[in-house]
Parts: structure tokens; sequence; C-alpha cells
């Protein structure tokens, strides 16, 4: 199968039995998982005894063999196996006299290259490109670029980049019509960076969601550790959503609505996007919206729903007048984009000693307070019900088992039996804390307005603290730090890591489109514009055709990435249509 290699183990040994076990590098203090027995020779025929198994290639493995008299170990040995590949693990006395035990991988069928699907896309798109910029030079040529629009007549719609945001100078208002709709209106430019990134997140989301290709660094971390990039995408999507929260807000109370207009707005919004969620978008939809028996409450929308009533209602109720235009004195103009704010960090501060108080001093059943494992099989099995510790077991008591997600990513490598929803009730105050901190961004945007020297130097000293941050509560450890970089936690060494990232990401972003105009933000900038519709329809067409389809093979990695890559590109070519039929679904 896909991921697998087959693994023939000879033993040459005339002793009992013996027992291969194995333990895949990334599982953290695991407890090595039986494999098969293996028989010994026979002596009399000198044929080895065989055993054949199956072993996990996107891993290194380390195989271990003990002797079933006594349990003494035999042997120790570390490979990482390649896909479809064929193995044989040789066992055998080299010296009868000492009994020394010889053990040795040999390969009898060399693997595959999995990863040349990836470079021959890579290959494919990157040839797209080349034609596409090569024809924009083209139609910098007077006379072709006169023959193409003789021949397509294009409507003109570069005035669409205006719409629910916008940039300091000119940032569009929410309509006070606060029900999902079809816009077809713009008016004054906005920032394109800012949906260049969300459309970035969002496509690359996309894919993963799909599958990935069935890679398995296209999928989260099991539970601590590096970074790969899917566990990147949600947090950069809250941050930017952050920032559209300090620039739309703004641009709303300047035109002269209410506070309280405001608020009845950012309300409505937020039930929307948990409806959908909840009702739409949701494994479990196809049992009926009212079929309650295993609906998941938590979820990606609904925790943006909630993290966006949270957010946007501290920045509408604690802004004071003049704060965003700059024009409010402060003590420590160095500081302007934080002093005026302090009531909105005094309750973020408050959130934050909430999730440590909990996280750290709640009392689990069965489990050692303070717990941040992932259960199963690792911290030598000790645990084995306490994935996610407290917030695992709050979701647990809060929502209900059968309320949450069934199978979550540490049971792949830790064969975790407990239910966890990463988008569990804990995690969502670290989530608020990423969006505040895009909201920071936005702020600084609105306050340098046009000096963007400055706001480029501001979003590199936010990165530089929030790496320090990160460093020391992780102390630069994948797993041995005060609180380790955890996705499925949320954990505030996450949330600052990926806000380190996040503000060098919108930096180069920024100063590539909106200050040097050296990229237009294409494609991403359109996904970006209809963010909500590509999202809600990625995950309610995905078993649709032609974003999906049957398979010669299901075990290829080639056409799980030939269908993943095709719907995904189908998603930025219905946003582009969109975007140039002046067609914006919002909430």
């Amino acid at each position: 199968r896909m991921d697998q290699a087959l693994l023939l183990v000879r033993n040459g040994l005339r002793a009992p039995r013996l027992s291969l076990s194995a333990r895949a590098r990334p599982c953290h203090q695991c407890l090595y998982q039986f494999l098969a027995f293996v028989p010994p020779s026979n002596g009399s025929l000198r044929e080895p005894g065989t055993v054949a198994v199956m072993v996990d290639t996107q891993h290194p493995l380390t195989l271990l063999l003990n002797s079933s008299v006594g349990d003494r170990e035999l042997c120790k040995i570390q490979y990482h196996f390649g896909e479809f590949g064929n193995y044989s693990l040789v066992i055998k006395t080299l010296n009868t006299s000492t009994k020394t035990v010889y053990c040795d991988i040999v390969i009898n069928e060399g693997p595959i290259n999995s990863y040349l699907p990836i470079l021959f896309a890579f290959l494919v798109y990157m040839g797209i490109l080349i034609i596409v910029v090569v024809g924009r030079l083209f139609m910098k040529i007077d006379p072709v670029r006169n023959w193409v629009y003789k021949k397509l007549s294009p409507r003109e719609t570069d005035r669409l980049i205006n719409s629910e945001l916008g940039s300091p100078n000119t940032i569009d208002s929410v309509s006070s019509d606060a029900t999902p709709r079809l816009r077809t209106t713009a008016s004054r430019q906005r920032l394109r960076s800012l949906d260049t990134f969300r459309g970035l997140s969002l496509i690359i989301m996309v894919f993963v969601n799909y599958g990935g290709g069935k890679y398995w660094f296209f999928k989260h971390e099991s539970w601590n550790g590096k970074l790969r990039f899917p566990s990147a995408l949600p947090s950069r999507f809250v941050f930017i959503m952050g920032t559209s929260i300090s620039l739309s807000l703004s641009s709303m109370l300047r035109r002269g609505a209410s506070k309280k207009q405001v608020l009845g707005k950012i309300l409505w919004r937020s039930f929307l996007l948990i409806l959908l969620g909840i009702i739409v978008v949701n494994p479990n939809y196809c049992l009926g919206p009212l079929s309650w028996d295993n609906l998941r409450i938590p979820g990606v929308l609904q925790r943006l729903g909630f993290t966006y009533l949270v957010v946007a209602a501290l920045e509408v109720l604690f802004t004071r007048d003049g704060a965003d235009s700059g024009t409010l004195e402060t003590s420590c103009p160095a500081l302007k984009d934080i002093l005026p704010y302090w009531p909105q960090w005094i309750f973020i501060l408050m959130l934050e000693v909430i999730w440590l108080c909990l996280t750290f001093l709640l009392p689990v059943p069965g489990c050692p307070r303070g717990y941040l494992g992932p259960g199963g099989i690792g911290d030598f099995g000790n645990y084995p019900n306490c994935t996610g510790g407290a917030a695992g077991y709050i979701d647990r008591l809060l929502l209900g088992e059968k309320h949450i997600y069934q199978h979550p990513s540490s049971s792949v490598i830790y064969q975790t039996t407990m239910p966890y929803d990463p988008e569990g009730i804990l995690g969502t105050i670290n989530t608020i804390f990423m969006a505040f901190l895009g909201l920071q961004a936005g702020k600084i945007i609105l306050l340098y307005k046009d000096q963007q020297k400055q706001i480029m130097s501001r979003f590199v000293i936010w990165s530089i603290v929030m790496g320090i941050i990160s460093a020391i509560l992780t102390k630069c450890s994948k797993e041995e730090g005060f609180i380790p970089i955890n996705k499925n936690l949320w954990s505030i060494s996450y949330v600052t890591t990926m806000s380190c990232f996040a503000f060098i990401l919108l930096l180069l972003i920024y100063y590539l489109v909106d200050v040097k105009r050296l990229w237009s933000g294409a494609p991403f900038f359109y996904p970006g514009m209809n963010s909500i519709l590509v999202y809600t329809g990625h995950e309610v067409f995905e078993n649709y055709f032609p974003f999906k389809w049957k398979m010669q093979d299901s075990q290829s990695h080639a056409e799980h990435l030939t269908q993943n890559l095709t719907a995904t590109t189908l998603w930025v070519i219905v946003s582009y249509l969109l975007y140039r039929r002046r067609i914006f679904w919002k909430i």
C-alpha cells in the first residue's frame, strides 16, 4: 500500500523464536509496537525462519529484535524504508563461540521515487508562470496589445480591488445590511497585499484539506515538533483576519457609524460564521442539519466566528478617539501602537493567565496535572487516555465525546484512541491572542499610513520580539521546552512562533505588492477576495466532480496529487471568474 514497504525477516538462529518490534523516530518516548514473531531456522534443512511484515515508510524506524526467552535484546537497527520497496532483515550468528548476533538490512527490490510527481507538478506550474510572464511582456508592445484588445475586448476590472477592507487612506466600509450577499459594487482602493496574504493561506489550506497528494509532509504534525507548512496555515488565516478587523472597523467608525451599529454587525457576522461551520461545513452535515447524535460542534469557521466576535468587540469598545489616526498624544511615541490600547492588552493578558491556569492547574482524572502530551503510546504508555490534557478534558466534559473530532492527527503515530478536537474550547483563547497580534499589524498600517519604511520596520521588530518569546518558551527544543510548539493545543509558543513568521510573510508580500509593485498578487489575490465562498465551497463540493473522481490507482501519489491540484486550481479559476464579474460573497 501507499507509504508502505515489504520487509522479509530471515532468522538464521536456531534459538527460540524472536520478537520483532518497531518505533517511529518522531514518536517521542513511545513504546515499541509489536510487528511479528520470527520462527527459528530449521537447522537440518539449513533454511532460515522467515516472516513477512509491512513497515511504514513515512518516517525512519527503529527495529528491535528480542529473544522470546528472557526478553533479551539481540539487536537494534535504524532504517528509513522506501515506498513499495522490498527488503530483507537478515539475522545470523557471526561467531558460534561468542554467539554474537548480526543484523543487516538488504534491499531485494528498490523503492520507487514517490517525489517525482511533485517535481513534475512544480515544472508544470512554473511553465504556466513563464508563459504568463512572457505574455505580459508581449502585451507591453503597442501593436500586440491593440490587436489583443480588438479581438477580446476585455472589461476593465482593476477598480474591483476595492472591497471589504481598504488601505489606511481609503478603507472600505461595511454595509449596514447585515446579511450574506453577493456584492457587485466596489469603490475605494485597498491594500492588495492583505488579500494576497489571505488568498495564499487559503489556497494552500484547500490543497491540504483535499489531501495534499497523500504525502505525509502535507499533513499536520502528530503532536509537538517542528512546524510543517500545513500547521502554519490556520494561524496565518487567523492573523490576517485580525489585520482586516483593524482596517475595516476603523473605516466604519470614521464614516459615522455608531458603536452600537458596529457591534450589531459584529454579532451578526459572528453568528453567521458559526452557523455556517456547524450546519454547512461539517463532516456530518449529510446526516441532516438537525441530527445531533454525532454532530461536531467545534470547527474552523466556528472558531473564526467566535474569535472575530471577541477581537472585533474588543477593538470597538476600547479604542480611544484619535488612537488609530495617530493624533492621540502618548508619553512614548515609539510605543504609540501599544500604549493607547492598554485596556485591550490587559484583557488579552488576562485571557492568557486563564489559559495557563486551566492548562497547568486544572485536575484531570487519571492524568498528571499540567500534562501536555498526546497520550496513547507516548510517554511510555503511562497516560493512554490523557490526549491533550486539560484541553481535551474540557471539550469532552462540556461538549461530549461524540461532538468533537474523532480522528486527531495524534492517532497516526501515537495510536491514541480518545477523541480530541484541535479547534476545541481552550485553544480558542490562544486563537484570540493570534488574531489580536494580527490586529496589531493593522494598527501599525493605520498609524503610520504612507510611511512604508516605518510599517516594515515595525513588522520586523514585532517578528523579532515574537521569535525571542518563542525561543524562551521552547528552549529552542522540540520536546524539552517549558511550553512546546503544538498546533493541536494552540499553545502560546505555537502562537508566538507563527506570529513571528506571519509578520515576516506580511512584510515580504507588502513590500512586493504594495511598495515596489513587483507583483500583482495573482493568482492568490482572487481567492483572497472571496475567501468565505472558496472555503465553504471547497468543503461542501469536496466529493463532487470535477473536484473529485474515481481513480485508476488509489495507491498512487501521482493520481492523488493530480486530483488535489486540479481541485485547488479550479477554485482559483472560480474566484478569478467571480472577480471578473464583480461578484463578491461577504458576510
